[in-house]
């Protein structure tokens, strides 16, 4: 068994109203360097979502969370950012703006398991 690293997160959240900065989460973004591990999952929750307002453009957010998760993977339809290095890549998607999709701040972990890790922090925080 490795021995654990440490390894860094943060969730997705969607913003519908900045000024009203009222949020839910919807992925989380889970980066182990030692372990060369940059993954993002989430999910769009439509009747959790429209809770939020009648206006909200579903199909702009899963367009905007898939290129978060293009970059992460460095897949090339990302754009310039997908072709960083993992640790530029994880800085760019967890950089503080003023948007509809923002990320938490960036929390520290210890970790065997990166994949676990980002499956259990999913389903208690996401989900």
């Amino acid at each position: 068994m490795p021995d654990k690293q440490v390894f860094e997160y943060a969730f997705i959240r969607f913003v519908p109203r900045v000024e009203r900065e009222e949020f839910l989460n919807v992925g989380v973004i889970l980066f182990c360097k030692r372990m060369k591990y940059l993954q993002v999952k989430y999910h769009v929750d439509s009747k959790r979502l429209c809770a939020l307002g009648e206006d909200i453009d579903l199909d702009q957010l899963a367009t905007y969370l898939q290129s978060w998760e293009w970059i992460s993977q460095g897949n090339k339809e990302g754009g310039f950012i997908a072709t960083l290095d993992l640790p530029s890549r994880f800085r760019w998607l967890t950089a503080t703006r003023s948007t509809i999709i923002q990320s938490s701040k960036v929390h520290p972990g210890m970790t065997d398991d990166p994949q676990a890790v980002l499956e259990r922090l999913f389903e208690n925080y996401v989900l």
